[in-house]
């Protein structure tokens, strides 16, 4: 059983125990109350959790009835057995043994070194399947486990020699700054290394790690430089989101993910971090600073004037600059006719309800009313507010117009064929030759039956 399905039987567990003797720590009630109450629980079917429908012993709702009223609800939190994670069918020392020679043989399973072990004598017991797993797992001992242990990962050392050809991502924690609501908050930076230059081809700062940042530095890398050989991240939840990876297939570009838990493979963006540290942001007054666009000035300032500029110990001390320019006949340029605006907007399926409206990011969009019930495609710019996009209508792989947000006022002065009339109002005019008074729109606003009644006593009056 995994950690989190052990926690939830365990609050499930918590849960039933207090239901249960919750009415009997009643201060009012008597002994003979509660003895009865007791009784009456004892002699019913419980639905307990991870047992079923089973029968409750009076001394069982005692027992917990008392740890309830000596430690409160935490007392009724199932107690982990004091033999956990020891097998009683192995002595300590056949149990110390297995585990010794397990450790020491990360190939084998459980099952075969325990058939070793007995085939040699020096382990006479017969535990279960399920014992011997249980002993492996409180040792900490899985097999999956004793393989990464084992294995030593050689770690080489590697570069690329064209521009672009690998373009390495990554994202810093950095100083703290005032947002918009005045709360100082983390910025992150997000860079863009080229592996071969060492050049920042982008970089910007946000309070949260955006798909939408990453998104947006690619774009400009496409723009601005030329086609990307493949670009190397790790697994952060901004390089794995759906839409981008069907935006950069639909580009031909590689996304590579390192091992997790794995930073040595990113190197190079580790180094420039350090640099940046040492050499922007210690010195750096973060009082001083305005918000993130004062913050992504002073920053590209120094990228642009200082790390740019500066020898490199791994380019045999050229500047990222002095590389660049050297190998930039190198770069392929990004197909023109791929049209990157469009690359890079953001698809959506949904049905369209009865009333011809779709939602979207809580908006409410109508579409023509001849796609009611069909499944269709959105595609829109993820930069703009949902309030003012333009969604693109798709459906069967061909464009079927634009759907735009739902103004219900206007839509109520919509004719919809017979089934709406306009309605005629007068001025009351035509009442005033029968020599009574025209009614006020309150009185119209009235209840049928208060108007009646009102008729009624005016009648009353004129008799009186």
């Amino acid at each position: 059983m995994r950690k989190e399905q052990r926690e939830k039987r365990i609050a499930e567990m918590a849960d039933f125990r207090f239901k249960l003797v919750a009415e009997l720590a009643n201060p009012y009630l008597s002994c003979s109350q509660r003895k009865q109450l007791i009784g009456e629980k004892a002699g019913i079917e419980h639905d307990v959790p991870g047992r079923g429908r089973c029968r409750l012993s009076e001394s069982c709702i005692r027992k917990w009835l008392s740890l309830y009223r000596k430690y409160g609800k935490e007392g009724l939190l199932p107690r982990s057995r004091r033999d956990t994670g020891a097998s009683r069918v192995l002595s300590q020392a056949e149990a110390a043994l297995f585990l010794n020679h397990l450790e020491s043989h990360p190939e084998l399973t459980a099952t075969a070194v325990l058939k070793r072990l007995q085939e040699g004598g020096r382990i006479r017991s017969n535990p279960s399947t399920s014992s011997l797993s249980r002993l492996v797992r409180s040792a900490g001992l899985e097999r999956a486990r004793r393989l990464r242990k084992r294995e030593t990962e050689q770690n080489l050392k590697f570069d690329f020699f064209a521009p672009l050809e690998c373009v390495q991502v990554d994202c810093m924690h950095s100083v703290k700054i005032p947002d918009d609501r005045g709360r100082r908050r983390h910025a992150i930076l997000l860079t863009f290394l080229d592996d071969a230059t060492r050049r920042i081809l982008y970089a910007s700062f946000s309070f949260t790690e955006s798909a939408l940042a990453f998104e947006a530095g690619i774009k400009h890398i496409l723009l601005a430089h030329g086609r990307i050989g493949r670009l190397y991240c790790d697994n952060g939840g901004p390089f794995v989101s759906t839409q981008t990876r069907r935006i950069l297939d639909s580009l031909g570009l590689v996304l590579i993910h390192s091992r997790v838990r794995r930073p040595a493979g990113r190197g190079k963006q580790e180094r420039f971090y350090r640099t940046a540290r040492d050499q922007f942001f210690r010195p750096l007054d973060p009082e001083s600073l305005r918000g993130l666009k004062d913050l992504e000035q002073r920053f590209h300032s120094w990228l642009e004037s200082e790390y740019h500029r500066s020898p490199h110990r791994g380019l045999a001390g050229k500047t990222p600059l002095e590389a660049w320019l050297e190998k930039a006949h190198h770069i392929i340029p990004t197909d023109p006719q791929v049209d990157l605006e469009a690359a890079f907007l953001h698809e959506a399926s949904r049905k369209v309800h009865k009333d011809s409206t779709i939602t979207l990011e809580g908006v409410l969009f109508e579409v023509p009313s001849t796609l009611i019930g069909e499944r269709i495609k959105l595609r829109y710019d993820p930069h703009v507010p949902a309030e003012r996009r333009r969604l693109q209508i798709f459906h069967d792989g061909q464009p079927a117009g634009e759907a735009r947000m739902v103004d219900s006022y206007s839509n109520a002065r919509v004719r919809r064929g017979e089934l709406q009339r306009e309605v005629e109002i007068t001025d009351g005019a035509s009442d005033q030759g029968d020599g009574k008074q025209p009614r006020r729109p309150v009185d119209n606003s009235l209840s049928a039956s208060r108007v009646h009644l009102d008729e009624e006593q005016t009648d009353e009056e004129a008799r009186g």
